[in-house]
Protein backbone atom coordinates (compact mmCIF):
# COMPACT_ATOMS: atom_id res chain seq x y z
CA UNK A 1 0.00 0.00 0.00
CA UNK A 2 2.74 2.27 0.26
CA UNK A 3 5.84 3.27 -1.45
CA UNK A 4 9.65 3.08 -0.21
CA UNK A 5 8.80 7.29 -0.70
CA UNK A 6 5.51 7.09 1.50
CA UNK A 7 5.39 7.18 5.29
CA UNK A 8 4.89 3.88 6.72
CA UNK A 9 0.45 4.08 7.39
CA UNK A 10 -0.45 5.54 10.50
CA UNK A 11 -2.77 3.40 13.20
CA UNK A 12 -5.56 4.93 11.70
CA UNK A 13 -5.00 4.11 8.39
CA UNK A 14 -4.26 0.42 9.21
CA UNK A 15 -7.81 0.06 10.59
CA UNK A 16 -9.40 1.44 7.38
CA UNK A 17 -7.24 -0.08 5.53
CA UNK A 18 -8.00 -4.05 7.74
CA UNK A 19 -11.63 -2.97 7.96
CA UNK A 20 -12.12 -2.78 3.76
CA UNK A 21 -10.21 -5.47 3.21
CA UNK A 22 -11.74 -7.87 5.49
CA UNK A 23 -15.01 -7.26 4.06
CA UNK A 24 -15.99 -10.25 2.76
CA UNK A 25 -13.95 -12.41 5.78
CA UNK A 26 -16.10 -10.37 7.84
CA UNK A 27 -19.21 -10.91 5.93
CA UNK A 28 -18.85 -14.73 6.17
CA UNK A 29 -19.04 -14.85 9.94
CA UNK A 30 -21.52 -12.41 10.28
CA UNK A 31 -19.20 -9.38 11.95
CA UNK A 32 -19.63 -6.75 8.94
CA UNK A 33 -23.12 -5.33 10.79
CA UNK A 34 -20.34 -4.59 14.24
CA UNK A 35 -17.04 -3.50 12.16
CA UNK A 36 -18.30 -0.52 11.04
CA UNK A 37 -19.57 0.97 14.44
CA UNK A 38 -16.19 -0.37 16.05
CA UNK A 39 -14.10 1.43 13.69
CA UNK A 40 -16.32 4.93 13.40
CA UNK A 41 -15.86 4.80 17.26
CA UNK A 42 -12.57 4.14 17.50
CA UNK A 43 -11.70 6.45 14.69
CA UNK A 44 -13.82 9.18 16.40
CA UNK A 45 -11.69 8.95 20.17
CA UNK A 46 -8.69 9.05 18.13
CA UNK A 47 -9.33 11.90 16.51
CA UNK A 48 -11.01 13.53 19.73
CA UNK A 49 -7.35 12.61 21.39
CA UNK A 50 -5.58 14.38 18.25
CA UNK A 51 -8.11 18.02 19.07
CA UNK A 52 -6.48 17.77 23.07
CA UNK A 53 -2.95 17.30 22.07
CA UNK A 54 -2.86 19.48 18.92
CA UNK A 55 -0.17 21.44 20.60
CA UNK A 56 1.95 18.65 20.81
CA UNK A 57 1.80 16.75 17.37
CA UNK A 58 4.02 17.52 14.90
CA UNK A 59 2.99 20.31 12.39
CA UNK A 60 1.82 18.39 9.74
CA UNK A 61 -0.93 16.06 12.11
CA UNK A 62 -2.69 19.19 13.71
CA UNK A 63 -6.30 19.52 13.23
CA UNK A 64 -7.66 22.68 12.32
CA UNK A 65 -10.34 24.09 13.68
CA UNK A 66 -13.74 22.06 12.34
CA UNK A 67 -15.95 23.67 9.38
CA UNK A 68 -19.25 24.32 9.86
CA UNK A 69 -20.41 21.24 7.86
CA UNK A 70 -18.53 18.94 9.90
CA UNK A 71 -19.98 20.71 13.85
CA UNK A 72 -23.28 20.78 11.60
CA UNK A 73 -23.19 16.65 11.45
CA UNK A 74 -21.98 16.17 15.13
CA UNK A 75 -24.79 18.66 16.20
CA UNK A 76 -27.00 17.05 14.09
CA UNK A 77 -26.77 13.76 15.33
CA UNK A 78 -26.72 14.50 18.96
CA UNK A 79 -29.30 15.95 18.61
CA UNK A 80 -31.21 12.96 17.21
CA UNK A 81 -30.51 11.19 20.70
CA UNK A 82 -31.92 13.91 22.21
CA UNK A 83 -34.99 13.52 19.99
CA UNK A 84 -35.17 9.57 20.80
CA UNK A 85 -35.10 9.99 24.27
CA UNK A 86 -37.93 12.52 23.96
CA UNK A 87 -39.89 10.49 22.36
CA UNK A 88 -39.51 7.10 23.90
CA UNK A 89 -40.48 9.20 27.55
CA UNK A 90 -43.69 10.43 25.90
CA UNK A 91 -44.75 6.99 24.20
CA UNK A 92 -44.02 5.33 27.64
CA UNK A 93 -41.52 2.83 25.96
CA UNK A 94 -39.74 1.77 29.37
CA UNK A 95 -35.92 1.74 29.93
CA UNK A 96 -35.15 -1.70 28.53
CA UNK A 97 -36.27 0.04 24.84
CA UNK A 98 -34.62 3.26 25.85
CA UNK A 99 -31.26 1.43 26.15
CA UNK A 100 -31.73 -0.66 23.15
CA UNK A 101 -32.55 2.37 20.60
CA UNK A 102 -29.91 4.24 22.35
CA UNK A 103 -27.43 1.33 20.95
CA UNK A 104 -28.68 1.13 17.91
CA UNK A 105 -28.40 5.36 17.68
CA UNK A 106 -24.74 4.61 18.52
CA UNK A 107 -24.30 2.07 15.62
CA UNK A 108 -26.35 4.39 13.17
CA UNK A 109 -27.17 8.09 13.15
CA UNK A 110 -23.20 8.69 15.39
CA UNK A 111 -21.98 7.41 12.46
CA UNK A 112 -22.91 10.24 10.10
CA UNK A 113 -21.23 12.65 12.54
CA UNK A 114 -18.14 10.66 13.59
CA UNK A 115 -16.98 9.46 10.31
CA UNK A 116 -16.56 13.02 8.68
CA UNK A 117 -15.05 14.34 11.87
CA UNK A 118 -12.51 11.44 12.21
CA UNK A 119 -11.84 12.24 8.27
CA UNK A 120 -11.50 15.31 8.51
CA UNK A 121 -9.30 15.96 12.14
CA UNK A 122 -7.12 12.73 11.48
CA UNK A 123 -3.98 12.60 9.16
CA UNK A 124 -5.49 9.91 6.98
CA UNK A 125 -4.39 9.85 3.41
CA UNK A 126 -6.83 9.37 0.26
CA UNK A 127 -4.45 7.20 -1.51
CA UNK A 128 -4.88 4.49 1.52
CA UNK A 129 -8.19 4.72 1.16
CA UNK A 130 -8.46 4.07 -2.49
CA UNK A 131 -6.30 1.54 -2.54
CA UNK A 132 -7.94 -0.28 -0.24
CA UNK A 133 -11.24 0.16 -2.07
CA UNK A 134 -9.51 -0.96 -5.08
CA UNK A 135 -8.04 -4.22 -3.40
CA UNK A 136 -11.27 -5.27 -2.19
CA UNK A 137 -12.73 -5.01 -5.84
CA UNK A 138 -9.97 -7.34 -6.73
CA UNK A 139 -11.19 -9.83 -4.07
CA UNK A 140 -14.77 -9.35 -5.95
CA UNK A 141 -13.41 -9.88 -9.32
CA UNK A 142 -11.51 -13.21 -7.40
CA UNK A 143 -15.14 -14.32 -6.18
CA UNK A 144 -16.96 -12.93 -9.16
CA UNK A 145 -17.39 -16.60 -11.01
CA UNK A 146 -18.18 -18.29 -8.06
CA UNK A 147 -21.18 -15.92 -7.17
CA UNK A 148 -22.25 -15.73 -11.44
CA UNK A 149 -22.07 -19.56 -11.29
CA UNK A 150 -24.37 -19.72 -8.02
CA UNK A 151 -27.75 -20.27 -9.70
CA UNK A 152 -26.78 -22.12 -12.30
CA UNK A 153 -25.10 -24.45 -9.93
CA UNK A 154 -28.44 -24.48 -7.88
CA UNK A 155 -26.46 -23.72 -4.81
CA UNK A 156 -28.32 -22.50 -2.07
CA UNK A 157 -29.18 -18.53 -1.99
CA UNK A 158 -28.36 -18.31 1.88
CA UNK A 159 -25.45 -20.65 3.07
CA UNK A 160 -26.05 -19.76 6.43
CA UNK A 161 -27.06 -16.95 9.06
CA UNK A 162 -24.23 -16.23 11.42
CA UNK A 163 -25.14 -16.44 15.43
CA UNK A 164 -23.44 -13.54 16.09
CA UNK A 165 -26.78 -11.83 14.97
CA UNK A 166 -27.70 -12.18 18.78
CA UNK A 167 -24.86 -9.53 19.46
CA UNK A 168 -26.45 -7.38 16.74
CA UNK A 169 -30.14 -7.18 17.81
CA UNK A 170 -30.91 -6.47 13.98
CA UNK A 171 -32.61 -8.48 11.17
CA UNK A 172 -31.16 -11.50 9.71
CA UNK A 173 -30.71 -10.30 6.49
CA UNK A 174 -27.06 -8.29 8.15
CA UNK A 175 -25.73 -11.41 9.24
CA UNK A 176 -27.20 -13.92 6.07
CA UNK A 177 -24.34 -14.98 4.09
CA UNK A 178 -26.40 -14.75 0.57
CA UNK A 179 -24.80 -15.59 -2.43
CA UNK A 180 -27.45 -14.34 -4.82
CA UNK A 181 -31.15 -13.67 -4.90
CA UNK A 182 -34.26 -14.37 -7.36
CA UNK A 183 -36.62 -10.95 -8.50
CA UNK A 184 -39.57 -12.29 -7.86
CA UNK A 185 -40.86 -10.28 -10.86
CA UNK A 186 -39.24 -11.77 -13.71
CA UNK A 187 -37.60 -14.71 -11.77
CA UNK A 188 -33.71 -13.58 -12.89
CA UNK A 189 -31.07 -13.75 -10.50
CA UNK A 190 -29.67 -10.65 -8.72
CA UNK A 191 -26.71 -10.17 -6.45
CA UNK A 192 -26.38 -8.40 -3.54
CA UNK A 193 -22.59 -9.53 -2.16
CA UNK A 194 -21.71 -8.70 0.91
CA UNK A 195 -24.29 -5.89 1.32
CA UNK A 196 -27.85 -6.48 2.77
CA UNK A 197 -30.17 -5.94 0.13
CA UNK A 198 -29.33 -5.71 -3.62
CA UNK A 199 -30.03 -1.85 -3.70
CA UNK A 200 -27.73 -1.53 -1.11
CA UNK A 201 -24.81 -3.23 -2.57
CA UNK A 202 -25.60 -0.77 -5.77
CA UNK A 203 -24.81 2.38 -3.36
CA UNK A 204 -21.89 0.20 -2.17
CA UNK A 205 -20.61 0.28 -6.05
CA UNK A 206 -21.30 3.85 -6.25
CA UNK A 207 -19.44 5.16 -3.40
CA UNK A 208 -16.50 3.11 -4.03
CA UNK A 209 -16.23 4.03 -7.81
CA UNK A 210 -15.93 7.30 -6.86
CA UNK A 211 -13.14 6.79 -4.53
CA UNK A 212 -11.38 4.15 -6.98
CA UNK A 213 -10.98 7.56 -8.68
CA UNK A 214 -8.50 8.70 -6.34
CA UNK A 215 -5.86 5.88 -7.18
CA UNK A 216 -3.45 6.54 -9.23
CA UNK A 217 -2.07 3.31 -9.94
CA UNK A 218 -3.49 2.70 -13.12
CA UNK A 219 -4.45 -0.79 -13.29
CA UNK A 220 -5.46 -0.46 -9.66
CA UNK A 221 -7.55 1.89 -10.63
CA UNK A 222 -9.50 -0.25 -13.64
CA UNK A 223 -9.50 -3.08 -10.84
CA UNK A 224 -12.10 -0.72 -8.65
CA UNK A 225 -13.71 0.57 -11.79
CA UNK A 226 -14.53 -2.33 -12.97
CA UNK A 227 -15.41 -4.08 -9.60
CA UNK A 228 -17.64 -1.39 -8.82
CA UNK A 229 -19.40 -1.45 -12.23
CA UNK A 230 -20.03 -5.01 -11.82
CA UNK A 231 -21.60 -4.79 -8.73
CA UNK A 232 -23.60 -1.78 -9.88
CA UNK A 233 -24.93 -3.80 -13.21
CA UNK A 234 -25.43 -7.94 -11.55
CA UNK A 235 -27.04 -5.63 -8.46
CA UNK A 236 -29.82 -4.04 -10.78
CA UNK A 237 -29.96 -1.32 -8.56
CA UNK A 238 -31.61 1.46 -10.87
CA UNK A 239 -30.56 4.34 -8.20
CA UNK A 240 -26.75 2.76 -8.84
CA UNK A 241 -26.98 3.08 -12.25
CA UNK A 242 -28.69 6.95 -12.32
CA UNK A 243 -25.77 7.93 -10.01
CA UNK A 244 -22.88 6.96 -12.01
CA UNK A 245 -24.56 9.05 -14.88
CA UNK A 246 -25.57 11.76 -12.70
CA UNK A 247 -22.75 12.60 -9.63
CA UNK A 248 -19.76 12.80 -11.78
CA UNK A 249 -20.88 15.02 -14.29
CA UNK A 250 -22.42 17.50 -11.69
CA UNK A 251 -19.24 17.59 -9.61
CA UNK A 252 -17.35 18.75 -12.17
CA UNK A 253 -19.77 21.41 -13.04
CA UNK A 254 -19.66 22.55 -9.60
CA UNK A 255 -15.71 22.37 -10.44
CA UNK A 256 -16.09 25.30 -13.15
CA UNK A 257 -18.47 27.23 -11.46
CA UNK A 258 -15.99 29.88 -10.24
CA UNK A 259 -14.97 30.51 -13.99
CA UNK A 260 -16.78 33.31 -15.90
CA UNK A 261 -17.38 31.49 -19.14
CA UNK A 262 -19.25 28.92 -16.98
CA UNK A 263 -21.73 31.55 -16.73
CA UNK A 264 -21.69 32.51 -20.39
CA UNK A 265 -22.37 29.04 -21.15
CA UNK A 266 -25.13 28.69 -19.06
CA UNK A 267 -26.78 31.60 -21.00
CA UNK A 268 -27.67 30.24 -24.40
CA UNK A 269 -28.57 27.36 -22.34
CA UNK A 270 -31.00 28.12 -20.40
CA UNK A 271 -32.95 30.17 -22.73
CA UNK A 272 -33.01 27.11 -25.12
CA UNK A 273 -34.36 25.19 -22.16
CA UNK A 274 -36.78 27.35 -21.44
CA UNK A 275 -38.74 27.22 -24.77
CA UNK A 276 -38.33 23.59 -24.33
CA UNK A 277 -39.49 23.72 -20.88
CA UNK A 278 -42.95 21.53 -21.71
CA UNK A 279 -40.97 18.89 -24.22
CA UNK A 280 -38.64 18.72 -21.47
CA UNK A 281 -41.47 18.03 -18.34
CA UNK A 282 -42.99 15.33 -20.54
CA UNK A 283 -39.73 13.63 -20.66
CA UNK A 284 -39.05 13.99 -17.37
CA UNK A 285 -42.59 12.29 -16.46
CA UNK A 286 -41.67 9.85 -19.09
CA UNK A 287 -38.37 8.96 -17.47
CA UNK A 288 -40.03 8.88 -14.31
CA UNK A 289 -43.16 6.23 -15.47
CA UNK A 290 -40.22 3.99 -16.88
CA UNK A 291 -37.89 4.09 -13.85
CA UNK A 292 -40.44 3.18 -11.51
CA UNK A 293 -42.00 0.95 -14.10
CA UNK A 294 -39.13 -0.97 -14.23
CA UNK A 295 -40.29 -2.84 -10.75
CA UNK A 296 -43.53 -1.63 -10.26
CA UNK A 297 -44.34 -3.74 -7.41
CA UNK A 298 -41.63 -2.11 -5.40
CA UNK A 299 -41.74 1.10 -6.51
CA UNK A 300 -45.85 0.69 -5.22
CA UNK A 301 -44.69 -0.70 -1.91
CA UNK A 302 -42.16 2.15 -1.32
CA UNK A 303 -44.63 4.82 -2.50
CA UNK A 304 -47.09 2.95 -0.13
CA UNK A 305 -44.84 2.66 2.79
CA UNK A 306 -43.95 6.44 2.66
CA UNK A 307 -47.89 7.61 2.53
CA UNK A 308 -48.65 5.14 5.99
CA UNK A 309 -45.57 7.13 7.29
CA UNK A 310 -46.80 10.51 6.55
CA UNK A 311 -50.00 9.79 7.23
CA UNK A 312 -49.43 8.67 11.10
CA UNK A 313 -46.36 11.34 11.62
CA UNK A 314 -49.14 13.95 10.94
CA UNK A 315 -51.71 12.53 13.03
CA UNK A 316 -49.78 11.26 16.19
CA UNK A 317 -46.07 12.11 16.40
CA UNK A 318 -45.60 15.18 14.70
CA UNK A 319 -42.04 16.77 16.54
CA UNK A 320 -40.26 13.98 18.19
CA UNK A 321 -41.77 11.25 16.21
CA UNK A 322 -42.79 7.38 17.32
CA UNK A 323 -39.41 6.80 18.74
CA UNK A 324 -38.88 3.02 16.97
CA UNK A 325 -39.76 1.73 13.87
CA UNK A 326 -42.88 -0.48 13.38
CA UNK A 327 -43.52 -3.38 10.80
CA UNK A 328 -46.32 -2.14 8.42
CA UNK A 329 -49.59 -3.98 7.23
CA UNK A 330 -49.60 -7.25 4.99
CA UNK A 331 -50.46 -4.31 2.13
CA UNK A 332 -46.41 -3.53 2.41
CA UNK A 333 -45.22 -7.21 2.86
CA UNK A 334 -44.75 -6.10 6.00
CA UNK A 335 -41.89 -3.55 5.91
CA UNK A 336 -40.91 -1.26 8.22
CA UNK A 337 -42.64 1.87 8.22
CA UNK A 338 -40.78 4.88 6.70
CA UNK A 339 -37.99 2.42 4.87
CA UNK A 340 -36.65 2.70 1.63
CA UNK A 341 -36.55 6.48 2.44
CA UNK A 342 -34.60 8.48 5.53
CA UNK A 343 -36.78 11.24 5.21
CA UNK A 344 -40.43 9.45 5.21
CA UNK A 345 -38.39 7.55 7.74
CA UNK A 346 -37.15 9.92 10.46
CA UNK A 347 -41.03 11.75 9.95
CA UNK A 348 -42.43 8.42 11.33
CA UNK A 349 -39.38 7.65 14.02
CA UNK A 350 -38.63 10.94 14.72
CA UNK A 351 -40.83 13.37 13.44
CA UNK A 352 -40.43 16.68 11.55
CA UNK A 353 -37.22 17.83 14.44
CA UNK A 354 -35.56 14.14 12.84
CA UNK A 355 -35.89 15.63 9.91
CA UNK A 356 -34.22 18.78 10.82
CA UNK A 357 -31.49 17.33 12.66
CA UNK A 358 -30.41 15.55 9.50
CA UNK A 359 -31.63 18.12 6.47
CA UNK A 360 -29.31 21.22 8.23
CA UNK A 361 -26.03 19.28 7.93
CA UNK A 362 -26.93 17.66 4.55
CA UNK A 363 -27.56 20.78 3.31
CA UNK A 364 -24.82 22.85 5.16
CA UNK A 365 -22.83 19.89 3.95
CA UNK A 366 -24.14 20.55 0.21
CA UNK A 367 -23.31 23.81 0.16
CA UNK A 368 -19.95 23.68 1.38
CA UNK A 369 -19.22 21.01 -0.79
CA UNK A 370 -20.41 23.00 -3.91
CA UNK A 371 -17.51 25.53 -2.92
CA UNK A 372 -14.67 23.46 -2.40
CA UNK A 373 -15.57 22.11 -5.33
CA UNK A 374 -14.46 25.32 -6.59
CA UNK A 375 -11.11 25.18 -5.33
CA UNK A 376 -10.01 21.72 -6.68
CA UNK A 377 -10.22 17.65 -7.12
CA UNK A 378 -10.34 17.59 -3.05
CA UNK A 379 -13.82 19.74 -3.22
CA UNK A 380 -14.74 17.59 -5.97
CA UNK A 381 -14.21 14.42 -4.34
CA UNK A 382 -16.08 15.62 -0.85
CA UNK A 383 -18.91 17.00 -3.40
CA UNK A 384 -19.75 13.44 -5.05
CA UNK A 385 -20.02 12.59 -1.95
CA UNK A 386 -22.47 14.36 -0.22
CA UNK A 387 -24.28 14.07 -3.69
CA UNK A 388 -24.45 10.48 -3.56
CA UNK A 389 -25.93 10.64 0.15
CA UNK A 390 -28.30 13.37 -1.16
CA UNK A 391 -29.15 11.05 -3.91
CA UNK A 392 -29.85 7.70 -1.50
CA UNK A 393 -31.62 9.64 1.20
CA UNK A 394 -34.67 9.37 -1.57
CA UNK A 395 -34.25 5.24 -1.75
CA UNK A 396 -32.33 3.93 1.32
CA UNK A 397 -32.62 4.84 5.11
CA UNK A 398 -28.71 6.44 5.88
CA UNK A 399 -27.91 5.38 8.81
CA UNK A 400 -28.96 1.28 8.37
CA UNK A 401 -26.59 1.23 5.56
CA UNK A 402 -23.67 3.42 7.61
CA UNK A 403 -21.54 0.39 8.78
CA UNK A 404 -21.27 -0.36 5.04
CA UNK A 405 -21.06 3.05 3.26
CA UNK A 406 -18.61 5.14 6.04
CA UNK A 407 -16.08 5.48 3.04
CA UNK A 408 -18.30 8.24 1.89
CA UNK A 409 -18.47 9.64 4.75
CA UNK A 410 -14.92 9.77 5.69
CA UNK A 411 -13.79 10.70 2.02
CA UNK A 412 -16.06 13.79 2.69
CA UNK A 413 -13.68 14.73 6.06
CA UNK A 414 -10.77 13.86 4.02
CA UNK A 415 -11.83 15.69 1.30
CA UNK A 416 -12.72 18.70 2.88
CA UNK A 417 -9.67 18.43 5.04
CA UNK A 418 -7.17 18.24 2.47
CA UNK A 419 -9.16 20.90 0.07
CA UNK A 420 -8.75 23.59 2.72
CA UNK A 421 -4.76 22.94 2.85
CA UNK A 422 -5.31 22.69 -0.86
CA UNK A 423 -3.70 19.46 -1.31
CA UNK A 424 -0.88 17.70 1.51
CA UNK A 425 2.22 16.21 0.84
CA UNK A 426 2.28 12.25 0.74
CA UNK A 427 -0.28 12.25 -1.48
CA UNK A 428 0.98 10.59 -4.45
CA UNK A 429 -0.57 7.42 -5.41
CA UNK A 430 1.18 4.41 -3.69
Amino acid sequence: MATPTDPAPNAAERLIAFTIGGSYWLWLVGGLYMAGPLLGWALAIMAARNCYLAPALPEGERPGPLPIQVWAWLLGMAAMLLILLVAHAQFGLGSAQTVKSAVGWAKGWALLGLFPFAGYVLPIRLSVLARAVCRLGRQTMILMPLFLAAPFLHLPSILWVSPLKVLGSASDEFFAVVLYTVDPEIGTPRWQFFAPWSPAAGMVAVIHFLIAREERSAPWRWTGYSASVLIALLSQSRMALVALAIIIPLALLAGKLGKAHTWFAFAPVTLVASWLLPQLAALSEQASSSFNGARASSSRVRATLGRIAVERWQHEAYWFGHGIVERGPHLVEYMPIGSHHSWYGLLYVKGLLGVIALGVPMVSSLIGCVLAAAGGRYGRLALTMSLTYWLYSFGENLEVLVYITWPALLALGIGLRLQRSNGAPGEAAS
